[in-house]
């Protein structure tokens, strides 16, 4: 059985999708962006261009950090101004976050197909019920599991186990997509197959295939032709 046989059979053996949150589902870098921005204007600083934050969004705060004021998390203050950017994000996170397009078709055909699918973040429980609250599509997921829902988060696996057992689901016969190494790296610790989301904030000059993910799809709806629903659209 060669490689692509191989990958389409497993595949075809899934009962749910499991996918990261930002950079996967929601383009959520213009609110996260300014969030960092209002930081620099309260300091008497130059608003930088939100496409520099854009590859960075996937590291979160110490992302932002990074490129707003040249931070690392040893960096003096670090733990303030986190803190501080998480309020300035709190206020604003629905303001500009949307789902990547066709993502409202990708998760109906998932749905329409009879599949489970669900949401596993590092993001904060604080950020990601309202974020998800405000969106329909989210009423859907059959579980949605934040950076604090279990005691580690990813790359530990104990997130994507959990939002397996909230959905019922074996975890070999889930797929996990994200579009971070550690997406990657928690998917196959907790036995499910993954894919790289190439669209996503994925860092800078980063090569995703070095992840060795068992797929990669370069939109949301390229993963209706790996589990072979491109007819159901």
């Amino acid at each position: 059985m060669n490689d692509a046989i191989n990958l389409a059979y497993c595949f075809a053996q899934t009962d749910a999708l499991l996918f990261d949150l930002d950079g996967t589902l929601v383009d959520s870098a213009p609110d996260l962006g300014t969030a960092a921005n209002k930081m620099r204007t309260d300091r008497g600083l130059a608003p930088l261009p939100l496409m520099r934050y854009r590859p960075f969004v996937g590291s979160g705060a110490r992302g932002m950090m990074a490129v707003a004021f040249e931070l690392t998390p040893e960096s003096d203050g670090f733990e303030k101004l986190k803190n501080e950017f998480f309020t300035n994000y709190e206020a604003v996170l629905k303001q500009k976050t949307e789902l990547f397009q066709g993502v409202e078709t990708l998760i109906d055909t998932i749905i329409r197909a009879g599949l489970k699918w669900g949401v596993v973040t590092n993001k904060s429980t604080r950020f990601t019920t309202p974020l998800t609250q405000s969106m329909s599509v989210f009423a859907s997921a059959s579980a949605i599991v934040s950076g604090d829902t279990t005691a580690y988060p990813k790359p530990h696996p104990a997130p994507l186990l959990r939002a397996a057992e909230q959905m019922a689901v074996a975890p070999h016969r889930c797929i996990y997509v994200g579009d971070d190494e550690r997406d990657i790296v928690a998917g196959k610790a907790a036995g499910m197959k993954t894919v790289a989301a190439a669209y996503g904030y994925l860092g800078q000059d980063v090569d995703h295939r070095q992840w060795a993910a068992d797929a990669s799809i370069n939109t949301p709806l390229d993963l209706l032709a790996l589990l072979n629903f491109q007819g159901m659209t």
